[in-house]
C-alpha cells in the first residue's frame, strides 16, 4: 500500500457484543462543522472532491482488501515529525466513513502522546497507561467521544518514556482482544512512537494484524525507510504511506 498525501500540518449497558453494534453507537455523539474538523486536522465528507480525502479513502480501500473482520492496524512513522499521527487519525476517520463501521485510535505513543491534544478532547478518566496501571479498571471509561461520527479515542493518558514494559503485557493484550470481541464492527487503530530510536513500534506490531509504515517525503532516506520497514514481519507490513508537508 503506497501513496503520497500532501496533508495539513499536525501538531504533533447494553452488551455491545449481544447487540452487535458499533463502540461509536453507545453514545450520542456531537459533530463537528467542517471548520472544527479543520482545525483538529481531520478530514471530512463534502460534496467537493479533495485531494488529500480521496487518498485516505484509497488508503482505506487498500487496507480493507487484506485482512478481514475487524483487524488491528498499526500505523508507526519512520521518525518524528514524519505525519504517523495524522496519518493514523485519519485512516480512522475514512473508515468511519462507512455508516456500517466503526473505528478506535488508540494513542501509543507515550512519549510525546497527541491525539487528545490535536482533536481537542478532554479526557478527565485518563486514557491507556491509567488503565493499564489500575487493576481495577474498566476499559469503557477512558474511550472518548471525538465528534466525529463513529470514531472513538483512547488517549495516552499519562505520558511515560517507553512503553515497551507495558505493551508487552498481558493486560494489554487482554484489552484488544476485548475491544475486538465486544465491538465486531470496529476497526481499531494504533498510533505508535516513532520506529527509530525505540523498540516501542516493533513490540506493538506484535499485537497488530497489519502494520503501516509512514514516511515523511523529502524527510525520511530509502536507507531508513528500509531499515525501519525490514523491522516488521513481511506478512503483516501493508506498506509505506509518504506523508508530504508536515
Amino acid at each position: 500500500m503506497t501513496n503520497a498525501i500532501a496533508p495539513r500540518k499536525d501538531e504533533h449497558g447494553d452488551d455491545a457484543r449481544a447487540s452487535g453494534r458499533s463502540i461509536a453507537h453507545r453514545l450520542p455523539v456531537t459533530a463537528l462543522s467542517p471548520v472544527q474538523l479543520e482545525d483538529r486536522a481531520t478530514i471530512y465528507r463534502s460534496e467537493t472532491a479533495r485531494r488529500e480525502v480521496d487518498a485516505f479513502r484509497e488508503l482505506r480501500t487498500q487496507l480493507l482488501s487484506l485482512a478481514d473482520g475487524n483487524f488491528v492496524t498499526l500505523v508507526a512513522p519512520v521518525s518524528r515529525g514524519s505525519g504517523g499521527s495524522f496519518v493514523a487519525r485519519n485512516l480512522a476517520v475514512a473508515v468511519a466513513f462507512d455508516e456500517s463501521k466503526s473505528a478506535l485510535l488508540v494513542d501509543c505513543d507515550l512519549r510525546h502522546p497527541s491525539q487528545a491534544a490535536t482533536m481537542k478532547v478532554s479526557h478527565g478518566n485518563g486514557g491507556l497507561i491509567d488503565y493499564l496501571e489500575d487493576p481495577e479498571g474498566n476499559a469503557d471509561d477512558v474511550l472518548y467521544d471525538t465528534g466525529v461520527p463513529r470514531l472513538r479515542l483512547l488517549p495516552a493518558g499519562k505520558s511515560r518514556e517507553t512503553g515497551s514494559e507495558y505493551f508487552s503485557s498481558f493486560r494489554m493484550r487482554l484489552l484488544l482482544d476485548s475491544l475486538r470481541s465486544r465491538y465486531p464492527n470496529c476497526h481499531l487503530f494504533l498510533d505508535a512512537p516513532p520506529v527509530r530510536g525505540a523498540p516501542d513500534a516493533r513490540i506493538l506490531a506484535d499485537l497488530a494484524d497489519v502494520v503501516v509504515l509512514v514516511a515523511g517525503y523529502g524527510r525520511d532516506t530509502p536507507a531508513a525507510i528500509a531499515q525501519a520497514a525490514a523491522g516488521f514481519d513481511p506478512k503483516k507490513f501493508a506498506g509505506v504511506v509518504f506523508n508530504e508537508g508536515v
